[in-house]
C-alpha cells in the first residue's frame, strides 16, 4: 500500500488522498500559508508531484489530562467537580475557563475561586464560605426578636451567603414598613470566628414611626376636602390624635380609602365619579408622608324608572315596584340599590328560591341626568333540602351542631331560618367567629346541601386572681368551668373565693337538651360563710357570723323561637350567730343571758338563728339577639317572680325585671340600652 509521508512523521493513507488534497486546496486557496518539506511517493502513472495536505492539531499543552481542586475543607473535590462543565480529554480555552467561573459563582459557596493550566494540569483553587455560627439583633426595641426571627431565612449552621444576606435585610426592612417605619435602616455585619465561622450581626435603626403629614385632595368641587377626609380611614397626624393608630401610612389603608371615596360618591349620586391617582410621597427627612388623591366627580344623578321585574309566580311585580325603597326623582344611590338587591333576596328566600337571582339592570341617561333601574327577577325552582353536613367537629358531637338547625332535611328552603341557624350555632361559643352555613348545590337543581363547617375553640376556662384589701387583708379567688363537657354541650364548673372574713364554694352542671329533647336543666350547690366586724373599731371585732348552704335547680321549655319559660327551685339553710361574750346580757335576772339589743341592735338580735328557704320561681325570657356571647343586635326581656313560702321559715313574694336592647352604629361600634 502506498503511503504519503510529511516532514513530521505522520503518514496519510492512499485511501484519504483525494480528501486531504482537496481540503488542501481549500486552505490554501483561503489565506497564504508556509509549505512544509514533504516527500511523496508518485503513483504509477502520474507525471506531476502529489503534494500531501497539512493536518493542524491542538498544542499537548491545551489538552486537560487532570483536574485537581485545591482549598476545599468540608466540600468533597468530586462536588466541587459536578458544578463545573470541564472534564479531562477536552481542549481547555478560555471561553470554558470562563464558564468554568461562572460555574463555581452560582453556587454561592466560594468566598473567592480560580482556576489556572499548567500544563494541561487543571488546579482550580477555591476559599469556601464561611458557616454561620448564630444570629443576632441589634437595635430593635419597638419589634421583638419573636416577631423578626420568623422572617429571617438565614440560620445557624447554614453556608454564609451574601445574597441570602441581602434577601434577610429586606424582609425586615419590609416588616419595619408594615409597622408605618419607612425610615427605618439595616445594616448587616460579619464578624470572623475561628474554624471558619462567622456571626452574622444585624444592626438596626428603627426610626421614628411614618405618619401622614397631610392630605391633599384635587378635583373635588362639590365636597370639601375636610368632608373627604372624614370618609376616609387614614387621619392627618394632629397633636389631637395623639391616641389613634389610624395616622400612620399603610399601603393597604391608601387603597382601602380610595374605594371608601368611591363608595361616598356613588351614595351621594355621582356615578362617573373616579380617582385617577392616588400617591404617597415620602417626606425628605423620611418621617412623614403626604397623600395626594386627584378625582374627577363627574356630574350627579338622579333615579329615573325604578321598577321590579319578576319572573317568579309568588311575587307580583307592581306590587313589589310600589314599596321599592326609592322613587323617581331621588338622589342616585348606589349603596341603596345594594341594600334593595339583599332585601329582595332575603325575602324571596323565605319562599324556598335559595338560588333565585336579583339582577339590578342600569341605564344611565346622561342627557337628563338620570339612572333607570330595574330589577329582575330571574326564575328558579324551589328549592328543598337534601342533606345537612356537619364537618370539622373532632371533639363535639354533631347532634350539638344539629339540633341548633331551624331547618331539617327535606323541608322547603327557607333563607330566613338559616339565618337563625347561624345565629344560633353561633351562640353557643364552641367554634370559630363569624360562622356561616355554605348553601351548596344539590344532586339536582331542586335540591340544596347545607354545610357546617365549623373550626372548634377552646371552651375551658381557668381563672385565677388574687388581691389586698386593708379590710380583710389577702382575697384569693378561683374558678374553673367547661362549656362543651365531653363534646355533648352541657356545662360544669366549679368556683372558690377566700378572705379573712368569707369563704365561698360553688358547684354548677347545665344540660341543654335533657334525654336530646327540647328541655334545659341545671343544678348549683353552694355553700357560703361571712364573718361581719366593726369597721369603726381598729381591732375589727367579729360582730355576727352567717353561714347559707343548699342548692337551686331549674329548668326551662321554649314557648316560641325567641322566648321560653324557666322554673326554678331553691331550697338553702341559713344561720346567723353573735359572741354571746360580746353581745349577750342577762336583761331579766333569771340567769339566762339573751341578745342585748343596746348591744348588738335589733336587726342582729331578730336575725340570731336558722332559718330555711323554700323559693320556687318561674322565668318568662324573650332573647332575639344574634349573639349570646357577643350580641350586635336585638333585644333580651325577662320577667321572674320568685315566691318563698312552699315549707321553710322564710316567706316573701319578689318580682324582677331586665331588658337589654342592642343596635349596631357607625364604625362597627354597638350600642346597648
Amino acid at each position: 500500500m502506498k503511503t504519503f509521508t510529511q516532514a513530521g512523521g505522520k503518514t496519510v493513507r492512499p485511501a484519504g488522498r483525494i480528501a486531504a488534497a482537496l481540503l488542501s486546496g481549500t486552505i490554501l486557496a483561503g489565506a497564504p500559508m508556509p509549505l512544509l518539506a514533504q516527500e511523496a511517493v508518485q503513483p504509477e502513472g502520474s507525471d506531476q508531484e502529489q503534494i500531501a495536505p497539512v493536518v493542524q492539531e491542538a498544542p499537548v499543552d491545551n489538552i486537560i489530562r487532570s483536574i485537581s481542586v485545591v482549598g476545599a475543607v468540608r466540600l468533597e473535590p468530586s462536588t466541587i467537580l459536578s458544578y463545573i462543565r470541564l472534564r479531562v480529554g477536552e481542549e481547555y480555552t478560555s471561553v470554558a475557563a470562563d464558564g468554568a467561573l461562572k460555574d463555581l459563582g452560582a453556587t454561592e459557596l466560594f468566598s473567592n475561586f480560580s482556576i489556572r493550566n499548567d500544563g494541561g494540569n487543571v488546579v482550580i483553587t477555591v476559599t469556601e464560605n464561611p458557616v454561620i455560627n448564630r444570629i443576632v439583633l441589634e437595635g430593635n426595641r419597638r419589634l421583638k426578636n419573636d416577631k423578626i426571627v420568623p422572617e429571617i431565612r438565614l440560620s445557624p449552621r447554614q453556608i454564609f451567603t451574601r445574597s441570602k444576606v441581602r434577601a434577610d435585610v429586606a424582609r425586615i426592612i419590609e416588616l419595619y414598613k408594615r409597622q408605618g417605619r419607612f425610615a427605618a435602616t439595616v445594616e448587616p455585619k460579619m464578624i470572623q470566628l475561628p474554624q471558619n465561622r462567622v456571626d452574622i450581626v444585624f444592626e438596626i435603626t428603627e426610626g421614628p414611626k411614618s405618619k401622614v403629614r397631610q392630605i391633599n385632595i384635587i378635583g373635588n368641587e362639590e365636597f370639601s376636602d375636610g368632608k373627604l377626609r372624614g370618609e376616609m380611614v387614614t387621619k392627618q397626624a394632629r397633636w389631637t390624635s395623639f391616641f389613634s393608630s389610624n395616622t400612620s401610612y399603610d399601603p393597604d389603608r391608601l387603597a382601602f380609602d380610595q374605594q371608601k371615596l368611591r363608595q361616598f360618591y356613588l351614595t351621594e349620586g355621582f356615578a362617573d365619579f373616579r380617582v385617577v391617582s392616588a400617591v404617597a410621597e415620602l417626606t425628605p427627612d423620611k418621617r412623614d408622608f403626604i397623600i395626594t388623591y386627584v378625582v374627577e366627580e363627574g356630574e350627579r344623578y338622579k333615579f329615573g324608572n325604578v321598577a321590579v321585574e319578576s319572573q317568579l309566580r309568588d311575587f307580583d311585580s307592581e306590587f313589589m315596584s310600589s314599596n321599592l325603597p326609592m322613587q323617581a326623582g331621588d338622589w342616585y344611590n348606589a349603596k341603596l340599590v345594594e341594600d334593595t338587591v339583599e332585601q329582595i333576596s332575603e325575602l324571596i328566600g323565605t319562599f324556598g328560591y335559595a338560588f333565585a337571582d336579583v339582577q339590578p339592570n342600569f341605564s344611565r341617561n346622561r342627557e337628563e341626568l338620570t339612572m333607570d333601574v330595574n330589577f329582575v327577577l330571574r326564575q328558579a325552582p324551589r328549592v328543598y333540602v337534601e342533606r345537612i353536613d356537619v364537618n370539622g367537629n373532632t371533639l363535639t358531637q354533631d347532634k350539638v351542631v344539629r339540633r341548633e338547625f331551624r331547618i331539617s332535611e327535606g323541608d322547603a328552603f327557607n333563607s330566613l331560618q338559616v339565618k337563625r341557624t347561624t345565629a344560633r350555632i353561633n351562640s353557643l361559643g364552641y367554634f370559630q367567629e363569624n360562622f356561616e352555613v355554605n348553601q351548596v348545590e344539590g344532586s339536582q337543581p331542586d335540591r340544596i346541601v347545607l354545610e357546617a363547617n365549623v373550626e372548634e375553640q377552646p371552651t375551658g376556662e381557668l381563672q385565677l386572681s388574687a388581691g389586698f384589701s386593708s379590710l380583710e387583708s389577702f382575697i384569693l379567688s378561683a374558678s374553673i368551668r367547661q362549656r362543651n363537657f365531653r363534646g355533648r354541650g352541657q356545662t360544669i364548673g366549679a368556683s372558690v373565693n377566700y378572705s379573712r372574713y368569707s369563704r365561698s364554694a360553688q358547684l354548677s352542671f347545665t344540660e341543654p337538651y335533657l334525654f336530646d329533647r327540647n328541655i334545659s336543666a341545671g343544678l348549683d350547690v353552694f355553700r357560703r360563710d361571712f364573718n361581719s366586724f366593726n369597721r369603726f373599731n381598729r381591732d375589727r371585732n367579729r360582730t355576727f357570723e352567717q353561714d347559707s348552704t343548699g342548692f337551686t335547680g331549674r329548668a326551662g321549655v321554649p314557648l316560641t323561637e325567641y322566648m321560653s319559660l324557666i322554673g326554678s327551685y331553691t331550697f338553702s339553710r341559713d344561720n346567723v350567730t353573735l359572741d354571746p361574750n360580746v353581745f349577750f346580757s342577762d336583761l331579766d335576772g333569771d340567769g339566762i343571758s339573751t341578745c342585748d339589743p343596746l348591744r348588738a341592735g335589733r336587726f342582729l338580735c331578730d336575725a340570731i338563728g336558722s332559718r330555711t328557704s323554700s323559693i320556687i320561681g318561674a322565668t318568662v325570657a324573650y332573647n332575639s339577639l344574634d349573639s349570646r356571647l357577643r350580641p350586635t343586635r336585638g333585644r333580651n326581656i325577662s320577667l321572674t317572680t320568685e315566691f318563698a313560702g312552699v315549707g321553710g321559715s322564710v316567706k316573701y313574694l319578689r318580682v324582677r325585671g331586665r331588658a337589654a336592647q342592642y343596635w349596631p352604629v357607625f364604625g362597627g361600634f354597638i350600642f346597648s340600652l
